[in-house]
């Protein structure tokens, strides 16, 4: 398990339950590496900012991540973390690589809220 204090994605239910049941999403997809770790620690700090978004993780190599690895928008990525964002069940922007606080904020402010 992902040593984050988001809500740890384990299983494809689980997955579609959180896509299905909340208005905004946003999941990264990886590993305690380098280039995931900002991107978890952004996503922290921004749960208390955010409070009409759901921000989790889930492990890249774990069997029900194919859910994300496979993913169209996310088949020619080939650096972690796999970012993905839903508005309303559908995704709405797929990022890989590190993020900074910017970029993030910038997705969702434009993709998940419309501001």
């Amino acid at each position: 398990m992902l040593q984050t204090n988001l809500t740890h994605i384990t299983s494809e239910d689980q997955f579609n339950e959180i896509i299905n049941n909340n208005e905004n999403v946003m999941v990264c997809c990886g590993r305690m590496g380098p280039m995931c770790v900002p991107v978890y620690e952004i996503m922290e700090d921004l749960k208390g900012e955010y409070s009409n978004v759901k921000f989790a993780d889930m492990e890249f190599d774990i069997p029900s991540a194919h859910i994300i690895r496979n993913l169209p928008e996310c088949r020619t990525f080939t650096g972690l973390p796999f970012t993905v964002y839903y508005k309303d069940g559908k995704l709405v922007k797929a990022t890989s690589s590190i993020q900074d606080m910017d970029q993030v904020t910038s997705i969702i402010n434009n993709e998940l809220l419309n501001q």
